[in-house]
């Protein structure tokens, strides 16, 4: 009977030391945002540490309950302070989630005393990782390029006389940019493949609120090849990658087909790397697959 207060001094000392530990992570939060960082990997990982941390540490309920619930509340709060859409929630929802769970696992296993201190050795190794992105010089290889070749049947110059027509809007085939909802180029413009020529992708979606415009110039041309250079980007994309440069080439398959390739030159600008960078590497596939419709080339 005597230990009785115990767990109060206990529980009163993990309210205390998870409130300094929230406190902190909302600092972090909008100084990161602040700074213009919210696409690094201080963000989708460190933030998820700290807050992992907090709720494991916290008395009531089981600490998973907890921290998916203030995790699931986390994630709708920063879609709308930094404007986002579905689209960024549905693609950092499963880098957070395993963040905050895997540390809330590592703290419980922790807790339990018996040597087991040692389960929270990582956590320093996750901080470290989460860290890419707040400075240029701290990215792994950002600078990614997406190929999409797709043979056609027509003839060389029926692809060649299909490009020079330009790009037309048409309905999204691409089953992963549906179910994200991504915005696609609603209003296009332009023609010809002389170089000067410029082509324009215009964004409008009320459902994320995107707008702007991607426009491109013809940079040189020959018989097989066409090189594009971004020459301004104001739309929703912007967000998640920077244009560096585009092109597409075809040449004769055979039997009266033709090969055209799309190739995608791009920086990412969300990370960390491990993540984002495959996910946004299988949607660039996808966008090279939509362009090629917009030429009809289908």
């Amino acid at each position: 009977m005597t230990e009785a207060p115990a767990p109060r001094r206990i529980g009163r000392a993990n309210w205390f030391l998870a409130g300094l530990i929230v406190v902190f992570g909302v600092v972090a939060f909008f100084a990161t945002v602040d700074a213009g960082r919210a696409d690094s990997a201080l963000l989708f990982v460190v933030l998820p540490v700290v807050l992992a941390v907090a709720l494991a540490l916290a008395p009531g309920r089981t600490p998973h309950r907890r921290v998916f619930a203030a995790t699931t509340i986390a994630l709708l709060l920063a879609a709308v302070a930094l404007h986002e859409g579905a689209i960024c929630v549905l693609l950092a929802a499963p880098l957070v989630y395993g963040v905050v769970h895997g540390v809330t696992a590592l703290i419980n296993l922790a807790a339990k005393g018996g040597g087991r201190a040692l389960a929270v050795l990582p956590l320093p190794l996750l901080l470290i990782g989460g860290v890419e992105g707040v400075d240029q010089d701290l990215r792994i290889r950002p600078d990614q390029t997406a190929s999409v070749t797709r043979v056609v049947d027509l003839t060389p110059a029926q692809v060649h006389d299909r490009l020079a027509a330009g790009p037309q809007p048409v309905g999204l085939d691409q089953l992963s940019l549906a179910l994200l909802g991504a915005p696609t180029p609603q209003h296009v413009t332009g023609t010809g493949l002389n170089p000067g020529d410029r082509w324009e992708f215009g964004y409008h979606d009320t459902n994320h609120g995107a707008g702007g415009a991607i426009t491109t110039s013809v940079r040189a041309a020959s018989a097989t090849s066409i090189d594009f250079a971004v020459d301004s980007d104001t739309s929703i994309t912007s967000r998640w990658l920077r244009w560096r440069d585009a092109s597409i080439s075809w040449h004769d398959a055979g039997n009266g087909r033709t090969a055209v390739t799309v190739r995608l030159a791009y920086q990412r600008r969300l990370d960390p790397s491990w993540y984002f960078g495959p996910i946004q590497d299988r949607l660039m596939h996808a966008g090279g697959a939509h362009l090629l419709d917009m030429l009809d080339l289908r």
